[in-house]
């Protein structure tokens, strides 16, 4: 089986996108699922039909759902979500209502993934479509478990084990309630649930996620960010795909100013995308909507590249430490010393090699850190930051 997550900043064509890729898989005799997790549901008028949070037939081969994210949140809290209510009623004085209280930013289309792991369970079909809201934040929320697991394996017994013996007294006079034994097995559970999601995600030769842009500056400046957030937590990035590109002819006259906009953030998504494919849609006559329409669209967006293939495998960027050092690790393989340039500007690394110009986003745990220098090491650029002080504006050095 395959899972393809399709991800993208609202109004890019995401949706679109993954409905026509489901739709060609398909026509040519794969079981296809399609699922929506994201709260704004439009995958029902993509395909033009009315679905349901249970997968229903939409074509030959195809079935398509729309996640209840707060169906399956309820499912996944289990008895937590009882305790939880009872603790914070216990000392509640009006305001906010508990249920409001207990929506955790992120967690609800955490949770709608889980989905996706009983439809995996199930090894129902050949390809899982996944339509969601960017991903980046929401994914990263699956390294609890790897963060917190020495909490799992060694705290949590001697937690459970205390609360027995000194939970009522502590009840008593304190009025706060204590949890019971199925409120520590739901959070097992789900604990545990959330690493075998963790597993799954981490199957390079099962999942892989593709980044949906326009070809606009600041929606370019988005995927990259989401891009370099995938990465950095070890998800498989294998297409980047640039939707609604205006045809030339469709630019003369009144805006053919677009015409040069339009051009210059193509070369800045070649440059900052240079070694994942990057395949293009241009805006078409009609609306995207019903089975033809987006088969059609998906022939010409892959041509004879086959969807359900990984596009790309690669490990392009990592950060590590060395000696206490945080390191900045970009995959350049073939590369000489000499060739290569480099500058950081407005939060960005911009890569020079010879006639070839490649653009990075600094991840966010390296914000707020100076470059204090490179080096290139057996087909690694490894960029070394200091602990504490403030980056400059514009900053370059040289390669050792």
């Amino acid at each position: 089986m395959r899972i393809i997550f399709y991800t993208g900043k609202g109004g890019v064509g995401k949706t679109s996108t993954a409905a026509a890729t489901a739709c060609k898989l398909a026509s040519e005799g794969n079981k296809v699922l399609i699922m929506s997790t994201d709260q704004a549901h439009s995958l029902g008028d993509s395909l033009d039909c009315e679905l349901s949070y249970e997968p229903k037939q939409a074509a030959e081969n195809l079935w398509a759902m729309e996640v209840d994210t707060v169906r399956e949140s309820e499912k996944a809290w289990g008895k937590l979500h009882g305790y939880m209510k009872e603790l914070l009623s216990s000392h509640a004085n009006g305001g906010l209502e508990t249920e409001e209280l207990l929506v955790f930013p992120g967690l609800e289309e955490l949770f709608s993934l889980f989905k996706i792991l009983e439809f995996y369970d199930q090894n129902k079909y050949d390809v899982i479509i996944v339509d969601c809201a960017p991903t980046g934040e929401t994914l990263s929320l699956l390294k609890f478990p790897e963060q917190l697991g020495g909490f799992l394996d060694k705290m949590l017994p001697a937690k459970r084990k205390m609360v027995k013996i000194a939970g009522p007294a502590v009840e008593k006079f304190t009025k706060i309630p204590m949890p019971k034994d199925d409120v520590f097995d739901d959070l097992t559970r789900l604990m545990r649930k959330m690493e075998r999601m963790q597993e799954l995600m981490d199957n390079k030769k099962v999942v892989s996620l593709r980044i949906v842009t326009t070809p606009e500056r600041i929606v370019i400046q988005e995927a990259k960010h989401n891009f370099t957030c995938l990465h950095l937590y070890g998800y498989l990035v294998d297409a980047v795909i640039v939707n609604r590109i205006y045809p030339t002819q469709a630019l003369e006259g009144y805006f053919s100013k677009w015409i040069q906009l339009q051009e210059e953030s193509l070369t800045q998504l070649k440059e900052s995308f240079g070694q994942i494919p990057i395949l293009m849609l241009e805006l078409q006559e009609r609306e995207l909507r019903g089975i033809s329409s987006l088969t059609q669209a998906a022939e010409l967006l892959y041509g004879k590249i086959n969807p359900m293939e990984i596009l790309f495998d690669d490990k392009i960027m990592c950060v590590e430490k060395e000696n206490g050092q945080l390191v900045l690790k970009l995959s350049l393989p073939f590369a000489e010393k000499e060739d290569i340039d480099l500058t950081v500007q407005s939060g960005e690394l911009i890569l020079k090699l010879k006639n070839e110009k490649r653009r990075f986003m600094v991840p966010d745990n390296l914000k707020g850190k100076e470059i204090e220098g490179a080096r290139y090491e057996d087909g690694w650029l490894k960029v070394c930051y200091s602990r504490d002080r403030e980056p400059s504006c514009t900053a370059s050095g040289p390669i050792k």
